[in-house]
């Protein structure tokens, strides 16, 4: 919670700089000017406080940004938004800031370009951390019950930005949508069919045993959750990455389980 505490108080909008600090100077008003008075050039912020920062910052502008992009913001991706704070569990405080971040997405002028940018100039190599982020972002674009030509172009258009191929895009895509069923699942009790167990792990049925179990290995991987915190993942998203490793591990289950009996 280090990085909220730094945030609220504006001195990390203030460190922060380009159009994401200027995203919280205006979420946060008076406190973040407050900050910058009280700095007085003191203090240092830690690397992984700013990565989380600019994270969090990022998530909820740019689901913003996704959600008018096809020119009206439907109750569903609004209910996403909030499902995602409530996932995290955020604070009064955080969940105004994170509402204030949203809005400011749907602004017609929010400089998406020039945020993603910021955001992958801060990840850095962290590649898992940013696929963190598109799956965020695509799984809010689901929000709805799909995802229309706008919307599927916005999500490549800043997948791409963000250093993923189109192949690589459409296999989060497969893995978002296989991975939703099984959330659905934890909700209503009914298993997801093989296919979207084998769409979770980015595989096929023609795909051998041992390449399902690499597959399996590395998703486990790329969504462990105290690996992607010292990433820069947010402590208050890790509900979100635990919930990935369990949908991937629900998914092998289900894929071993039959072919074990083939």
């Amino acid at each position: 919670m280090a990085w909220w505490g730094k945030l609220a108080g504006g001195t990390f909008g203030f460190m922060l700089g380009g159009p994401l600090g200027a995203a919280l100077g205006a979420v946060l008003g008076h406190q973040f000017d407050r900050g910058v008075a009280d700095l007085s050039g003191r203090g240092r912020i830690l690397n992984s406080e700013k990565t989380q920062t600019v994270f969090f910052t990022a998530v909820f502008t740019i689901m913003g940004y996704i959600a008018k992009v096809d020119g009206r913001v439907s109750p569903n991706e609004i209910a996403m938004a909030e499902e995602v704070m409530r996932q995290m569990r955020l604070n009064a405080q955080q969940r105004d800031a994170a509402i204030g971040l949203f809005r400011q997405g749907k602004r017609t002028d929010f400089p998406v370009d020039d945020v993603l940018d910021q955001l992958r100039h801060e990840c850095g190599r962290r590649t898992t951390l940013l696929q963190m982020f598109l799956e965020i972002q695509v799984q809010a674009a689901f929000a709805d019950g799909g995802l229309d030509q706008v919307e599927r172009q916005a999500l490549l258009d800043i997948a791409e930005q963000l250093g993923f191929s189109k192949r690589r895009f459409q296999q989060i895509l497969g893995f978002i949508e296989g991975a939703s069923a099984y959330e659905r699942s934890a909700a209503t009790g009914i298993q997801p069919s093989l296919e979207d167990a084998y769409k979770t792990l980015g595989v096929t049925s023609a795909t051998s045993d041992a390449e399902v179990k690499k597959a399996y290995r590395r998703l486990m991987n790329q969504h462990h959750p105290d690996k992607l915190v010292a990433k820069g993942l947010p402590e208050e998203m890790i509900k979100l990455a635990t919930e990935k490793t369990q949908e991937i591990r629900s998914a092998y289950e289900q894929v071993r389980g039959v072919r074990q009996t083939q």
